[in-house]
């Protein structure tokens, strides 16, 4: 009887040992994969918002007509620029990066959102002429006819130049964004180190990793006036 007793359980030792054995070995080569961030990440910011309300605020100035921000930020929809981020682990949850704002996307944004804000202000340059009596045609061709007469420049390139500025400047969004350094990955924290102009930089961001998809919380106890304009939650996807 003791030793049937005494077999049980060093039965029960051993799988419970191999339990334990296979629970540690699962914590770490699964569920810490969510501190495993190298690849290429791109993310997609979302600069309608902004835009849009600049916009508003330069056309409701012209005298004799009215617009409300619903009807600017309907035509500025899909306003986006491209950020890449390049990370490359060294260590169990430490690496190096390289995170940029791609000109191209800007550029391509900048000029969308110009195009939208053209397109309301032919029409309300349209019916500011109607008011005023003008017997002439006021379609959207015939206001860019009208502009380009008076000014020697389409209406796109009249607000680019005479224009409010609809986006951040691409300085700014790279002192936003930019940056090459190390990583951490601790507690659910993401931790960049870089310097820029002779100056080191630390970032400290929650993150979520799921799947292919990297999302960047606002830092711990930051306030939104610490930052150029608030854009959290950022949502990289892993290029494949």
């Amino acid at each position: 009887m003791g030793k049937i007793l005494k077999n049980a359980i060093v039965t029960f030792l051993v799988l419970a040992l191999g339990t334990s054995t296979a629970f540690l070995a699962y914590l770490h080569f699964f569920a810490s994969d969510g501190r495993k961030l190298s690849g290429e990440w791109t993310a997609e910011i979302d600069m309608t918002e902004q835009a849009a309300v600049r916009a508003f605020d330069w056309l409701r100035d012209i005298e004799g007509v009215s617009v409300s921000p619903e009807e600017v930020k309907s035509c500025m929809q899909g306003l986006t620029i491209q950020v890449n981020m390049t990370m490359e682990q060294t260590a169990r949850f430490e690496g190096t990066f390289h995170c940029a704002v791609l000109p191209d996307s800007y550029d391509a944004c900048n000029q969308e959102a110009y195009e939208a804000l053209a397109g309301e202000f032919r029409e309300l340059v349209g019916q500011r002429l109607r008011m005023a009596g003008y017997e002439g045609d006021t379609d959207q061709d015939a206001v860019e006819a009208l502009t380009a007469e008076t000014f020697g420049m389409s209406t796109v390139s009249y607000l680019m130049s005479c224009g409010p500025a609809l986006l951040p400047s691409l300085e700014e969004l790279q002192a936003q964004y930019d940056g090459s350094g190390v990583y951490e990955a601790a507690e659910e924290m993401l931790i960049r180190e870089f310097e820029t102009a002779g100056t080191v930089i630390r970032k400290e961001e929650r993150y979520i990793r799921k799947e292919n998809g990297l999302i960047l919380l606002e830092e711990a106890g930051a306030s939104s006036s610490d930052l150029f304009f608030d854009q959290y939650p950022i949502v990289y996807t892993l290029q494949q």
